[in-house]
């Protein structure tokens, strides 16, 4: 038996057959609680699979694009993809429909399964697109429509498996659309099947248990989400739950009603959720506020965190009472923010990959360790630093195919004997835990040759109450002796509540004169040259990570 049939069978037939009555995959509408348990999601992808080869006549390796919010049908979708032989193209739904284009003329899918919310951009692509067969709508129609919805298929569940080689790409996985051609990252079966061995063995040590209820925030076409909140936690038989939207209100509204005990976030939604509760604080009486500082202070020499639970009960109600703790990856968490919630009872797993390594390569399972660092690389990983570089080299069963289409690209990054190109700047410790410490393409680098990454001084600037959102990067000098090198550049969006109580020269004044007092702690060359206020908040992508080029497009205007 190959991998990928290992793979399909682990994921479908094994876990179908043992959770078949558990809640699978759930979402709340304006109805109530859409459930579906692990014998209805498997049900909805064999009827699915069967339409694709039977009625579509799909071969193997064509491309089922899906462009949807997440909700439960997409988990049928993956695996229908899986079991009729294709390859999923899991898209952004916030990408323009110039930037879908040139995505899917580039991968070619063969169908697009569509929530009804992006039908008319489907209908839109498959226009332009002759490699589009049908599209077909993901969810019960509202309404009559010319397409099909995956409810209104033929109830025909049995049809042949098409197994494929371990090798086989399972998922095209597009990074960039924006500029030049589109990057899709090829993650095979194998690719998978390792992520899940070592998700198992790396998850066993943080949920140790029978049955956790997870919420899920993050969109599906992200690869952190595709790999740890839907195909290892299904692995485990827990329950992932959907919300549709990010405000905090349903967030916690869904987390106490399901009683949510684990999460997978990016840095900035716990940057957000911080931020709710110190204002909740802000706005509590004095004696209150008093309470909560000593307890804080205290909670720093107390290990246990049944009794930091017990101590922060309030907030912990909130959040339905049950919630443990979360991964966080996709950008660099914020050591104060992690202090913040490991203080009050949370556990923050901060976790590190990317989508060339399919994608997580090491999560911080290690309680004993520094909340900085990313943790150890997982099982099957060898890590090593560049001598020269200081580059991040990592080589395993996890790292891609390749780029599709771009085996050039693929061999800039990937070395002949395995060794892949992170891109990052890193250290390795002693006891083997990983510290991130920039970006080599953010790294600024200054006309006495000194390097600078953006990173490092955000950090700093970022710990001020008058700041909401901060970016440093590189800007040209267009005159005098150095023109045409680098000085360094800080955009810096202050709070609502800075900009709400003062006229904006004020607010100006007041943000670049603590910019100017943070930086201080930093060396003289680190310093901010230009210091640029804005109003609006940064450009980010649906991860939120801030998209540096359109910042410093900003900037040059």
């Amino acid at each position: 038996m190959g991998l990928c049939k290992k793979n399909v069978l682990f994921l479908l037939q094994e876990r179908t057959e043992k959770y078949a009555d558990k809640v699978a995959l759930g979402m709340k509408n304006k109805y109530g609680w859409r459930e579906f348990t692990y014998r209805g999601i498997g049900l909805m992808s064999r009827k699915l699979a069967h339409y694709l080869i039977s009625e579509l006549n799909v071969q193997k390796g064509d491309r089922l694009a899906i462009l949807s919010e997440s909700k439960p049908e997409y988990g049928a979708c993956v695996f229908a993809s899986v079991i009729s032989g294709m390859t999923a193209v899991p898209l952004d739904v916030k990408l323009t429909k110039y930037e879908l284009k040139s995505i899917l003329s580039d991968c070619e899918p063969s169908v697009i399964m569509v929530s009804e919310h992006n039908l008319e951009m489907a209908r839109y692509l498959k226009d332009v697109l002759p490699s589009v067969k049908e599209v077909i709508i993901m969810d019960e129609p509202s309404c009559e429509t010319e397409e099909k919805s995956i409810y209104e298929l033929p109830d025909n569940y049995d049809c042949r498996w098409r197994f494929r080689n371990s090798n086989s790409t399972a998922f095209i996985i597009y990074t960039s659309g924006t500029t030049g051609a589109p990057k899709g990252v090829e993650i095979t079966f194998a690719n998978m099947l390792a992520q899940l061995d070592d998700l198992k063995l790396a998850l066993d040590q943080i949920l140790p248990y029978e049955h956790v209820n997870i919420l899920s925030i993050l969109p599906m076409n992200h690869l952190f989400e595709m790999t740890v909140g839907f195909s290892t936690f299904l692995n485990f038989g827990f329950s992932v739950y959907y919300t549709p939207s990010l405000k905090p209100k349903d967030v916690l509204s869904i987390m106490r009603e399901k009683q949510v005990e684990f999460m997978i976030v990016v840095p900035a939604f716990l940057k957000l959720l911080k931020t709710g509760i110190e204002n909740e604080l802000s706005n509590s009486p004095k004696a209150v506020q008093t309470a909560f500082s000593i307890m804080f202070k205290l909670a720093k020499f107390i290990p246990s965190y049944r009794i930091k639970k017990f101590m922060f009960r309030k907030i912990h109600a909130k959040f339905g009472g049950h919630f443990s703790g979360c991964i966080s990856g996709g950008a660099p968490l914020d050591v104060a923010v992690g202090d913040f919630f490991q203080r009050i009872g949370i556990k923050v797993y901060q976790g590190y990959g990317l989508s060339e390594t399919s994608p997580v390569v090491s999560v911080n399972t290690d309680r004993r360790s520094d909340i900085a660092s990313v943790g150890r690389p997982l099982n099957s990983f060898e890590a090593k630093v560049d001598d020269q570089t200081g580059e991040l080299m990592l080589k395993g069963p996890s790292v891609m195919k390749g780029y599709h289409n771009h085996p050039e690209l693929t061999a800039e990054v990937i070395e002949p004997d395995g060794w892949l190109h992170t891109g990052d700047i890193a250290r390795i410790s002693k006891e083997g835990h990983i510290y991130i410490t920039g970006r080599i393409k953010n790294m600024i680098v200054l006309s006495g040759g000194k390097k600078v990454f953006p990173e490092e001084v955000e950090s700093v600037i970022d710990k001020s109450p008058y700041i909401a959102e901060v970016c440093v990067l590189g800007t040209s000098r267009t005159f005098g002796a150095k023109d045409g090198t680098e000085e360094i550049s800080a955009v810096i969006v202050p709070t609502d509540e800075v900009i709400q109580k003062y006229d904006w020269d004020t607010v100006d004044k007041l943000v670049k004169d603590e910019v100017k007092k943070l930086s201080l702690r930093l060396t003289p060359y680190k310093r901010p040259i230009n210091i640029i206020v804005s109003k609006n908040p940064l450009p980010r992508t649906t991860t939120r990570k801030v998209k540096r080029k359109e910042v410093k497009e900003l900037v040059n205007v």
